[in-house]
């Protein structure tokens, strides 16, 4: 991905409200798989809307320098955000 800060927020800012699929290390070994909405950016963090019915919490925050060191992998997913309640 890109190689500073700021190509990573400049990046993201473009994809405000898209889904995204997140990959992150969570100490040990242990990798942890998220899916959601990316839904504000902050000037040292982004703020990512988690799908209900997968995490027992509404949101996860993270750095800008994780994306940086490969702590966190984004990937960003075709379709629109899903309107909940559709099913």
């Amino acid at each position: 991905m890109a190689k500073t800060l700021v190509e990573i927020k400049q990046g993201l800012e473009g994809n405000i409200g898209r889904r995204l699929r997140i990959k992150a290390n969570d100490g040990r070994k242990k990798i942890v798989e998220r899916c959601g909405v990316l839904a504000e950016m902050y000037p040292s963090v982004f703020i990512v809307e988690l799908d209900q019915d997968e995490n027992a919490f509404e949101r996860v925050s993270y750095s800008y320098a994780d994306i940086l060191t490969e702590t966190v992998e984004l990937s960003f997913t075709e379709k629109l955000e899903a309107v909940s309640g559709e099913q």
